[in-house]
Parts: structure tokens; sequence; C-alpha cells
């Protein structure tokens, strides 16, 4: 069993019920004001042991930094090509990729991640 730890915590209550998917370093900023002895490798650490456990989602999209959600129910995202916002994707399961991918596969498929990418509907306003 991993030991609790006050950072652990803080990073978790921090990212619990947040829709903005922060990076690392946001994180740090926002929880050094109230932990001032906190490094940014403590914060790294704990999120990859957070995500490693299940409890948060780690999300990269290949380019930049990666972000995190406190929300770790499997979900999808959506990326916005223009301001780099992700935005959680409320829609209908589309699990049933799975079984499509695994048609011609002779392997095991155990899951997915799908994202979608776009202009979000402030940036739609703006272009």
């Amino acid at each position: 069993m991993i030991k609790r730890s006050k950072q652990r915590d803080s990073i978790k209550e921090f990212l619990s019920g947040r829709t903005d998917h922060p990076t690392a370093e946001f994180i740090y900023s926002h929880l050094r004001e109230e932990m001032p002895n906190l490094s940014l490798g403590t914060v790294y650490r704990n999120l990859a042991l957070l995500a490693e456990l299940g409890e948060i989602q780690k999300i990269s999209n290949g380019t930049g930094p990666d972000h995190f959600d406190g929300n770790a129910k499997p979900h999808n995202h959506f990326f916005c090509k223009n301001c780099g916002r992700i935005i959680d994707l409320e829609m209908k399961s589309i699990n049933f990729i799975d079984d499509v991918a695994a048609e011609g596969f002779p392997g095991r498929i155990d899951g997915h991640v799908t994202h979608f990418y776009g202009d979000c509907p402030d940036c739609l306003k703006t272009h």
C-alpha cells in the first residue's frame, strides 16, 4: 500500500471538480501559494503516481506539455487546434470501435484512446 502524502492529497483535491485540464506547471504554481516548500519535481512525481493508480488521467496530445484530468472515468476529449483548450466531450459511447479494430487484428484489443480536434466554440466566434 502506498503511504498517503499531504502533497498528493493537495494535488488530487486541486484537480477534483476542475474541467480545465491544467498542466503540472499550473498546478505547481497554484499549490505553491499554500505549500511554499513544494517542488515542481514533487508535483510531477505525484501526478505520475496518481495517473498510474488510475485516480486521475494524464492527457497527452503529442505537442506541448501533458495536461491532467481529475475525472478518472473513461471519457473523450476535444482539443482546440487554435487556443489549445482541452474540453470534455459528453457523447454516446463509441466502445464499439474496439470490436471494429479487432476484426482484422490477430491480437487482443483492451481499449482505446480517442481525441477529437477542431475549433472550440469560442474560437469559432472569433474566426
